[in-house]
């Protein structure tokens, strides 16, 4: 039997299968790279922040009246609330913008427990509540409240929930210069790295633009409010 043919056969398949495998296992090996180098990325930060006026203020007065007699004591409140409400309209103030809460009466011997000495037995408090745009009418007025103290009238100051409280509502006017401020930052920042690295920025491949925040700047001017976004952008790099 001629055996030479066969072998012969048997070698070209064999060298045939070989150069198969190294050319597949180039192109897979080439392709592995060309996904290694598409997946070279650097994630940054970009911020954006701006201070800004408050454009609504809430302004609760509470009156607080004592007296032994509750007679006496209704007409106190109902005489100090027309003096309150006379202020603030002095000062521009409009009627709609004025809220008056319903009063609050407390017997405090009914509550007394022994013999525990009370010096009024009668506690009145209403709050009278200002909602207003006119930010530096408010500021202004309460620098004044002086007047109302001379001419006997009492706020409580121990609940702190009815402190002035500054708002801004104007966030949708400028939340896409702000979006596109912490971009362009971001854009920067990661041009700087990819230059660092020596290599260059590619296409984004993914964003996420994060929570907008509102406080106050500072503790002693919370009609100034500090709005701030950070953006997180991922880019592709190239060589």
């Amino acid at each position: 039997m001629n055996t030479f043919p066969a072998l012969l056969l048997a070698l070209g398949i064999g060298l045939g299968t070989s150069f198969a495998g190294y050319f597949i296992g180039s192109r897979i090996g080439n392709g592995f790279t060309d996904a290694r180098a598409l997946e070279r990325t650097v994630s940054v930060k970009g911020l954006s922040e701006r201070d800004v006026p408050a454009d609504v203020a809430i302004w609760p007065l509470q009156l607080s009246v004592a007296d032994n007699d509750l007679t006496n004591l209704v007409a106190t409140v109902e005489k100090q609330k027309a003096m309150v409400i006379e202020f603030l309209t002095a000062r521009g103030f409009a009627e709609t913008e004025i809220t008056v809460g319903a009063p609050a009466i407390t017997d405090k011997q009914a509550q007394s427990y022994g013999n525990d000495a009370i010096r009024f037995r009668y506690l009145a408090q209403q709050v009278i509540t200002v909602y207003t745009k006119k930010i530096d009418a408010v500021r202004a007025a309460n620098r004044e409240l002086l007047e109302l103290g001379k001419a006997g009238v009492v706020f409580s100051q121990e609940n702190y929930e009815l402190k002035t409280q500054y708002l801004f509502q104007g966030l949708n006017e400028i939340k896409p210069e702000m979006v596109e401020e912490a971009t362009r930052n971001a854009r920067v920042v990661a041009e700087k790295f990819a230059g660092d690295s020596e290599s260059r920025l590619g296409k984004i491949k993914s964003a996420a633009q994060g929570q907008f925040t509102v406080e106050d700047r500072d503790s002693n001017n919370p009609h100034i409010k500090r709005v701030r976004v950070v953006s997180t952008i991922e880019y592709y790099l190239a060589d």
